[in-house]
């Protein structure tokens, strides 16, 4: 019986990072691992897979619910050398990416939640955490970490209750067995095609991002503590953050780091 990581290669042919891929039953986190070998000096294109997170993390430090046999758990060591001004976009970037890989390994493109949810009628099918390494005496980034979750082969009942209105699985959408090992292989393709036009082609990556957006032309509440304001979600920046328009006309710029965007009506 053939290991995952060789059915991955098998998938991959003469791919340039086909040998840099390590897989792994568990771990506690991909994104956390893949920041030590980054930090330890491993190359452009690492790739880390694993079977079962027993750590999972979400933007803000949320978790992210990592089952055995279930998901595909991914992180890839990117080295841009460039300032942290110019891959600001990198979210963006590997969500579409994501969306490629999908709609090529199975056949249908999922939507985008900005930022960084892949999502499909109004459910959540996969999440990405992107982590950029700062070099302290160049101030450019020494890596970026590209972390991506995809859920696969769930049933409904295998989600828990609280969060089973609101997520989906790849099987659940094509209604057929989804082979993780094949789909893992296309994120290696997709990834790898990113990073080649990552610094030199942003404008085609953000205007396929904002096709894919299902956030934009929605109503979005923006909260900040105990502040509350609804808005309309206009546009996607040069850097990825969200342009939003209040009802009295105003318009602002916001980042996912500093506010929740919550939608008014279900998950949006």
């Amino acid at each position: 019986m053939h290991q995952p990581i060789d059915r991955i290669k098998s998938y991959l042919g003469d791919h340039p990072w086909k040998n840099t891929i390590q897989y792994f039953d568990v771990v506690d986190s991909t994104n956390t691992l893949a920041k030590e070998l980054a930090a330890q000096g491993a190359p452009a294109g690492t790739i880390l897979i694993a079977d079962r997170q027993s750590a999972g993390r979400g933007r803000l430090g949320r978790s992210f619910l990592s089952p055995g046999g279930m998901g595909i758990y991914m992180s890839v060591i990117l080295r841009p050398n460039c300032m942290p001004s110019e891959i600001m976009h990198l979210t963006c970037a590997t969500a579409v990416a994501s969306c490629d890989a999908l709609e090529s390994a199975l056949h249908f493109r999922p939507q985008i939640k900005w930022t960084n949810d892949l999502i499909l009628e109004n459910q959540k099918l996969g999440g990405i955490l992107t982590e950029l390494s700062i070099n302290p005496k160049s101030f450019r980034v020494d890596s970026a970490i590209v972390g991506i979750g995809i859920n696969c082969c769930q049933s409904a009942k295998d989600f828990d209750p609280s969060i089973r209105t609101m997520a989906c699985s790849a099987q659940m959408i094509t209604g057929t067995p989804v082979d993780r090992d094949y789909l893992a292989a296309e994120l290696v393709k997709s990834l790898y095609a990113m990073d080649a036009v990552l610094l030199n082609d942003k404008d085609t990556l953000l205007n396929r991002y904002r096709q894919d957006c299902f956030t934009l032309g929605k109503e979005i509440s923006i909260v900040r503590g105990e502040d509350i304001r609804h808005a309309i979600a206009a546009d996607v920046d040069s850097n990825g953050a969200l342009v939003v328009r209040y009802e009295d006309g105003t318009t602002e710029t916001v980042n996912s780091g500093e506010v929740s965007i919550r939608g008014l009506y279900g998950y949006v």
